[in-house]
């Protein structure tokens, strides 16, 4: 598969692969992001279907399943062993995909981001905005690092593999008149109901 930027390579690749498996599928941690889930669609309207970009292992469709079990669930994820492994847990339609070559062929009622906006290339983000815009049919979640202005911070000893902004915003602004802040909120590290590092996220809906 060939690729339009180095991102996409980087995690397709070796390095996706060992941050897979970093990644686990633990109870624990499975409850802790169901909680959070929970949490980040208090104020959405009932979720019938659901699509994730950049769906790993499958936690959040995991931590999805539990909230709403009736939920139709689906996914691209770039690496294909992650792709194998998010479709051994028989709950969602996962394909092998890079968003920056994917069209979606219908809507959901939710389409949500996890920890993926903030290792693309910034060039790129309004493509993947029009994504998780035009695959809505009427939420939208991101979680990700925040910085009111764009940043760029090394990772794990790597350069241009880790941006902060304010991708909402951005959202916001692109689709000025069209979409709308729902809810919002901020998962701290050392929050033992937290399943990750310190995060922002957003509920956005269609207006």
């Amino acid at each position: 598969m060939s690729y339009k930027t180095e991102q996409e390579a980087f995690w397709a690749g070796q390095f996706g692969d060992e941050y897979r498996e970093r990644c686990s599928l633990e109870p624990e941690l499975v409850a802790a992001r169901t909680a959070c889930m929970a949490r980040m669609l208090r104020k959405a309207a009932p979720v019938k279907s659901a699509f994730e970009i950049g769906c790993n292992i499958g936690l959040n469709l995991k931590a999805l399943n539990r909230v709403s079990p009736q939920t139709e669930l689906a996914a691209i994820e770039i690496n294909e062993e992650s792709t194998r492994q998010a479709n051994a847990l028989g709950m969602a339609r996962v394909e092998t995909a890079s968003v920056l070559d994917y069209t979606p062929l219908r809507t959901y009622d939710l389409t949500l981001i996890c920890g993926v906006l903030i290792h693309l290339d910034p060039e790129v983000l309004p493509q993947v905005y029009d994504v998780l815009f035009n695959a809505s049919s009427r939420h939208i979640l991101l979680f990700e690092y925040y910085n009111p202005t764009p940043v760029e911070v090394t990772y794990r000893g790597h350069e241009a593999r880790l941006f902060k902004r304010d991708f909402a915003g951005e959202m916001l602004d692109r689709f000025k008149g069209k979409l709308e802040l729902k809810d919002y909120g901020f998962f701290y590290h050392r929050d033992p109901l937290s399943w990750s590092d310190d995060g922002t996220w957003f509920l956005l809906e269609k207006g």
